[in-house]
């Protein structure tokens, strides 16, 4: 509060939060649970990546959560329990940062911010490396020609990795592709 109308840099943020490694989640939570206006350079033009400014004392009224736990668990489900950013695996080393395990959250594809809702059809699983840095991004999802063009350039280990890991997640079709195949 004794920074209002003031940049801060990220720098004086670590510092501020003594050693919390999760200090930008705790941002996000004083801006959209708390309601303060805390901007970012997603926010404002003149404000440069890691830069924070909290312009009013004053917050706003904050969202509520309203995500169940069922419809949590239905949408990490539909997802295949990974991030629809990047494609990490929850539990797995993050391929972005390997020394850190992929946690999944659910995040809106068009944020709350922006009137996006809490409707099944507009939430996501995603990472917390990629929720971190979102800023109401979407990746476009890869199309099957991409994903077989990346695949062809792997070696035969890492295709069979694929394969193994095809068949673990879809069983059924990969039966009934084995049985088409020998009749």
């Amino acid at each position: 509060m004794a920074n209002i109308g003031r940049v801060m840099e990220v720098e004086e943020l670590r510092e501020v939060a003594g050693g919390i490694t999760e200090w930008a989640r705790r941002v996000l939570e004083l801006r959209n649970e708390e309601g303060f206006q805390i901007l970012t350079h997603n926010d404002r033009s003149d404000l440069k990546q890691g830069q924070y400014l909290l312009e009013d004392p004053k917050p706003r009224p904050a969202f509520q959560r309203a995500i169940s736990k069922e419809l949590r668990a239905q949408i990490l489900d539909r997802n295949g329990f990974t991030c629809q950013m990047c494609g990490a695996a929850a539990g797995e080393p993050h391929p972005d940062d390997p020394g850190r395990k992929t946690r999944l959250h659910i995040g809106h594809i068009v944020d709350k911010s922006m009137g996006g809702t809490d409707d099944y059809s507009n939430l996501r699983a995603i990472c917390s490396v990629c929720n971190e840095g979102a800023a109401n991004l979407t990746a476009d999802r890869p199309t099957s020609l991409k994903l077989l063009v990346q695949i062809r350039r792997a070696s035969a280990t890492e295709q069979v990795e694929v394969l193994k890991w095809l068949v673990t997640k879809y069983p059924k079709q990969a039966k009934s592709l084995l049985d088409d195949r020998q009749d």
